[in-house]
């Protein structure tokens, strides 16, 4: 079976492009062709708009990018019926050879960190609860918590993506506290290189992956030097203000060194004002298209 991150790289290349898309379904935003006006539904209502929305976005996208990257909350705020249209969801996408990257952000300790890892990372095995080919995963209670992801990962041809620095305008509070003479997000960094070291093949990438948002382009910058053989899952480009300047260092050391997501700008592309006039509600599709083929042209200048 082949590791994950020869997948990866061998689906970026072939397809010319390191856009992610997210998928990031929220029922008051859905076009009314999926909601049909409706103002309170089941859950059960909400999830089937989820499954509907989200398959036809895989539909639109799975010849042009590499991987998708389903956000699990929103599935997850609608009890079972939301995480069986996210386990569809991602069945779906995998049976159109696009990577399925969970966005879940798990993490704890030893059996705990052990059976997230177990629900989560199917790769190549098809043994996981959620056929996912990686999981994000939050370093903060401690290195030993990522052991278990990593095994699971090796075993299974999966990978797993580790919060470094976040996108987020908050992240500087706790991430960029000193310790000794580094930022806790330099330690974490720190901590993912050494791992990609020892764990590598053949190749430049090693299996742990860390989620650098673009809205922070000197770090992604420093960051890159300081984990070259870390691939990059990079957020915050598009709707959160992230520019295909913002990431080009991402990918100093070949076109696989990253996956650059974008999420509302696309999902809901009809109501931004560069796609309402000319597409509007009724064709969100073609937006959703227009939006993803300016993404990859926009990723090709770096």
């Amino acid at each position: 079976m082949t590791a994950y991150m020869t997948r990866l790289e061998g689906r970026i290349r072939s397809l010319g492009t390191p856009a992610l898309v997210g998928l990031d379904p929220r029922w008051n935003q859905l076009p009314a062709e999926i909601t049909r006006g409706e103002m309170s539904p089941s859950t059960q209502r909400i999830a089937e708009g989820f499954h509907q929305f989200c398959t036809e976005i895989i539909d639109i996208v799975s010849t042009l990018v590499p991987a998708v990257k389903p956000q699990v909350a929103f599935f997850e705020q609608l009890g079972p019926a939301g995480m069986e249209a996210l386990h569809h969801v991602m069945q779906y996408a995998r049976s159109k050879q696009l990577i399925v990257i969970a966005d879940a952000k798990r993490s704890d300790i030893g059996s705990t960190a052990a059976a997230y890892s177990d629900a989560w990372l199917d790769g190549t095995s098809g043994k996981a609860a959620f056929p996912a080919d990686a999981l994000t995963v939050s370093p903060y209670l401690g290195d030993d918590t990522l052991q278990p992801f990593l095994e699971t990962a090796a075993e299974r041809n999966a990978g797993i993506y580790v919060l470094v620095r976040t996108s987020n305008a908050g992240a500087a509070a706790f991430q960029d506290r000193k310790t000794e003479d580094t930022t806790v997000f330099e330690a974490v960094a720190d901590t993912i290189q050494q791992l990609n070291l020892q764990h590598r093949g053949v190749g430049q990438w090693g299996p742990v992956g860390a989620v650098v948002g673009a809205t922070w382009p000197q770090e992604l910058a420093d960051l890159r030097a300081r984990m070259p053989n870390t691939p990059f899952l990079v957020p915050g480009y598009g709707t959160q203000g992230g520019s295909s300047a913002d990431v080009a260092a991402a990918f100093q050391y070949g076109p696989a060194g990253a996956l650059i997501n974008s999420s509302r700008a696309i999902n809901f592309a009809w109501r931004r004002p560069e796609w309402k006039d000319r597409f509007g509600e009724e064709r969100w599709r073609d937006a959703v298209l227009a939006s993803t083929q300016q993404m990859i042209m926009d990723l090709h200048r770096v």
